[in-house]
């Protein structure tokens, strides 16, 4: 410490403060009246009656795993995974839009309706393809009912062989038929469907239907009714909002201790008197360049859904657990004249003996301090009541030295 001091809190007249004495004048607070022999410098003799007057707190220093803690900004937003934009899948104009933004949706559920020549085209080629498949079954059940008959003949010795051979290969020819032609209504049908064809619309003119991937919200709407459109043309979006993504900017020094799978705490201004949950999905593989900053991601479950997307937060990260340490309150840490103390107690009769410690620290977050040297393990410091024990140093020194 800079200059040696005396602690004169008790043992004598202390002063903490002015109270209102016959309605102008303000005396002294004494807190031990009891008279004895000044105490060593750094150090003072508490009374009991004292120490309750001055909220004089207590706590030990112990030895704990120390686990950092970073509080940043953060914000809520859409989770990736559970949110999906749908485009147009063909050239058209957009002729009815069922859905506002904000409105649930169920899996299946028709979202708009597209009118598009494009699906005129595949809906024709569907038709086209089902009439031949259906010419083809009924050329391949003749062929069969004849070659059956000329089976019986040539059993009968009522057909050549050569009769025989010619009716096998029209049905054989019959059956690559009808094979062909049943996998073009296949493909037929397939791009339909993935044109959104169906038969709903007003007079008998097909529309293409997009319909919702799944239950959710929606949460954007970019298509309105009469507007032209091309494929991949941005219509809606669609989200569960049952989880959201919690995008948080780690300083730099997290980027050891941020892993997958790690939980952390965070609050919004909506509600301010609640901490929510997340879980790290993703940390970013490189710092930003300019912010010096790494992009981490955590999963939100919202199932109330009281959580938005685009909300401010405010998120606590926690690193690894590290080896232990010697840990105090963090009010417990006090500053005279430059020097960074802890006052230490210890019992004396029914009152407290006071000494205030200089120290080095270390590490420190809202709750904790690290010491690094100048206590040992065990020790009782004093924690509430810390300031006033720092503001009567003070003044003990500047007594001392007149």
């Amino acid at each position: 410490m800079k200059k040696p001091f005396a602690l004169t809190f008790a043992s004598g007249f202390i002063l903490l403060g002015a109270l209102s004495c016959s309605g102008n004048e303000s005396a002294p607070v004494v807190l031990s009246e009891s008279a004895g022999s000044m105490p060593a410098p750094d150090t003072a003799l508490l009374g009991a009656r004292a120490a309750t007057i001055a909220g004089i707190d207590t706590v030990r220093v112990l030895r704990r795993a120390w686990r950092d803690e970073w509080t940043v900004p953060a914000r809520l937003a859409l989770d990736p995974d559970g949110t999906q934009a749908i485009g147009s899948l063909v050239e058209g104009r957009v002729t009815r839009v069922l859905v506002l933004p904000g409105d649930r949706v169920r899996e299946g559920q028709l979202l708009l309706a597209i009118s598009s020549p494009q699906l005129l085209d595949a809906r024709q080629a569907l038709v086209a393809s089902e009439a031949a498949l259906k010419t083809a079954e009924s050329d391949l059940r003749l062929v069969t009912a004849s070659a059956a008959r000329t089976e019986r003949l040539h059993a009968a010795k009522a057909a050549s062989r050569a009769d025989l051979e010619r009716e096998r290969a029209a049905k054989t020819a019959a059956e690559a038929a009808h094979a062909r032609f049943a996998a073009e209504v296949q493909r037929a049908r397939f791009a339909y469907a993935q044109l959104g064809g169906s038969a709903e619309g007003t007079s008998g003119v097909s529309e293409a239907s997009i319909r919702s991937p799944m239950n959710g919200v929606v949460v954007a709407r970019a298509a309105e009714p009469g507007q032209v459109v091309s494929a991949g043309t941005p219509l809606l979006t669609v989200s569960r909002m049952s989880t959201l993504a919690l995008v948080i900017q780690a300083p730099e020094e997290a980027a050891g201790s941020v892993q997958p799978g790690a939980p952390l705490r965070f609050t919004v201004r909506a509600y301010p008197r609640r901490e929510f949950e997340a879980r790290v999905t993703r940390v970013a593989p490189a710092l930003d360049p300019r912010t010096r900053t790494l992009e981490v991601v955590a999963s939100v479950v919202n199932d109330s859904g009281d959580l938005r997307p685009e909300m401010f937060a405010t998120a606590v990260l926690e690193g690894r657990s590290g080896d232990g340490v010697l840990t105090v309150p963090s009010a417990a840490v006090q500053a005279i004249e430059g020097d960074t103390v802890i006052i230490a107690a210890a019992p004396r009769g029914s009152g407290l003996h006071v000494e205030a410690l200089p120290v080095r620290i270390g590490r420190r977050n809202a709750e904790l301090a690290e010491v690094i040297e100048g206590v040992r393990e065990g020790m009782l410091v004093v924690t509430a009541g810390a300031a006033i024990a720092r503001a009567e140093i003070v003044r003990a020194a500047s007594a001392g030295e007149q």
